[in-house]
């Protein structure tokens, strides 16, 4: 997950006020605020600072992420005509997020990967369609069935920004990335296979001819009955969050499968001793399986105590020390 900010007292002091997108305009500010994780918790890579709706916001749609709400758009994406606010995205409107990358790769040590990543094209219209968090989706919905075509073009279009946007990434030096969909729980497993799989794939299908060397992370929160079909969207890794038990997915995908996971992050909250007996039961969930990227199964609550973070990440580094031996 992505782990900067929020629970980071040196976060708080330069982050400012205001909407994160001023802060991720800001190389400087957006790579020392990438690099603040890593240094309190020695985490094995970085993940950059950013939001999944900076491609849709720097193209010009108009859309904001509001502190306490979200991402909130005045004018939400209702018919063909919003098409014309959503226009190719170029590599000026993303140089601030390609600077960043610029300034980590530099600045971060050999051995600590930087990750890229976006929004998935379902969640980051979701946000333009509702114009807002929702718990319902009911526009997004409506739209998938009385309007398949203007949904359909949506997705196209969304799905170029996060392959450009992505691609910008590793292109400057990032080597992996993750594509979060978020919501995409929301779905049925029928309209998922109808209305969204095929856009996620185009995504890392895309990528994968690209970037062959960087691995592709596919997320979804609650999204256990959606896994075989984020699955074969084409990720090298998926994403589990808490729900889903390791041993329970590489049993209905195949023992091969590499996953990222799965520390409910409840736990965290709960103190040392509850979570790290937390991350004990997800190691030996793994079964000492070598494809495994120990993870939170959702982002850091902003009120988790940081020391817990780095105890947990102490205690992973000490457990799994024999079970992958330095090469």
């Amino acid at each position: 997950m992505r782990q900067a900010g929020r629970s980071l007292p040196e976060y708080r002091e330069i982050r400012g006020n205001g909407s994160i997108l001023d802060a991720i305009a800001q190389p400087e500010l957006a790579a020392e605020i990438t690099l603040q994780p890593v240094r309190r918790h020695n985490v094995d890579a970085a993940v950059l600072f950013s939001d999944i709706v900076v491609p849709v916001h720097a193209a010009g749609f108009g859309i904001d992420v509001t502190p306490g709400t979200g991402p909130v758009a005045e004018h939400p994406f209702r018919s063909q005509g919003d098409l014309r606010r959503l226009p190719p995205l170029t590599a000026d409107d993303i140089s601030h997020v390609t600077e960043t990358v610029d300034i980590l790769v530099n600045e971060l040590p050999t051995a600590v990967p930087l990750l890229a990543f976006a929004g998935a094209p379902f969640t980051v219209a979701s946000y333009l369609i509702e114009g807002a968090p929702s718990r319902t989706y009911q526009h997004t919905k409506a739209m998938m069935h009385t309007d398949p075509d203007l949904w359909h073009d949506l997705m196209e279009r969304l799905t170029d920004y996060a392959i450009e946007f992505i691609s910008a990434q590793l292109s400057h030096g990032a080597q992996a990335f993750q594509l979060f969909d978020s919501w995409a729980g929301a779905l049925s497993v029928r309209d998922y296979e109808s209305f969204v799989a095929p856009h996620s794939t185009r995504v890392f299908s895309t990528l994968n001819e690209r970037h062959a060397d960087a691995p592709g992370i596919h997320f979804g929160i609650g999204c256990d009955h959606l896994l075989e079909s984020m699955h074969a969207a084409g990720p090298q890794v998926l994403g589990l969050d808490w729900r889903t038990p390791i041993s329970s997915a590489r049993t209905r995908m195949g023992s091969d499968l590499i996953v990222q996971g799965n520390l409910d992050p409840a736990l965290v909250l709960a103190g040392a001793n509850i979570a790290l007996d937390g991350a004990a039961k997800v190691l030996s969930d793994n079964g000492g399986h070598p494809g495994h990227i120990f993870n939170l199964g959702h982002g850091v609550q902003p009120d988790t105590d940081p020391g817990v973070l780095t105890e947990i990440v102490a205690f992973i580094h000490e457990q799994t020390a024999t079970e992958n031996p330095p090469s």
